[in-house]
Formats: C-alpha cells, structure tokens, sequence
C-alpha cells in the first residue's frame, strides 16, 4: 500500500477545502454531495449523530453558518481509494474550546466522498 500517493494526496486536499468552503458558506447542497449516499454513512455531531446519507442531509439542513478557524490540518491517503483528514478548529463562539474533527474518505466514481466524520469540542 501507498501511503500519500502525490496524486490521491492532491486530489483528496482539493476535495477537503472545497467541503471546508461549503461548510463556511452553509452552501447544504454541495455539502450533501459530499457524503457518501449511503445509509452506512455517519457523522457524529458536537451534541448530535446521524446515521445514513438522508439523516445527514437533513441534519444540515438545519444548521445555521457559523465560522471557524483550521489548524493542524492533517490528510493522509492509504493507496488509491481511502484517506482520512484531521483537524483542530478554534470558534470565536466556543471561547476557550478547540474542536477536532476526522474524516474518511473514499474515492467513487463520482469523485471523494465523506464515508464517516466525528466531530467534537475540548477544553483548549
């Protein structure tokens, strides 16, 4: 297996901020053709968790923008069709906090899509 192939490295980092981009701008559309359309696909929440593609589109369609700020930000692929991406994000609505936040990604034929994604807030 590969570890960062440059390609699936570059490929997987574009996918990563277009999803950030779309995430800052509550754009909920291009935020569901993110995730894998599928009901093994999760996401745990600050105070919330979905279970399958249909539970999260509606979950974000609810959520009001906020924003945030990266750090540490780390993605590695595993061959061709897998990756995760890590990061810490500070909000200025959650002083003294700073959050974490995985992702796996899986490459399909429509492009990388968030198979799984924990999110979740510390003290910091």
């Amino acid at each position: 297996m590969v570890l960062n192939d440059p390609a699936t490295l570059e490929a997987v980092q574009a996918a990563f901020v277009a999803y950030e981009a779309a995430l800052l701008a509550n754009d909920n559309a291009t935020l569901a053709g993110f995730f894998l359309d599928s009901p093994v696909t999760l996401r745990y929440g600050l105070a919330d968790l979905q279970h399958g593609y249909d539970e999260i589109v509606a979950f974000r369609a609810t959520q009001a923008p906020f924003s945030r700020r990266l750090e540490r930000t780390v993605i590695t692929t595993y061959g061709l069709d897998a990756a995760t991406a890590s990061t810490l994000f500070r909000r200025d609505d959650a002083p003294g906090q700073i959050g974490r936040q995985m992702q796996t990604w899986v490459r399909t034929a429509d492009g990388w899509k968030v198979a799984a994604a924990h999110v979740s807030m510390m003290d910091g």
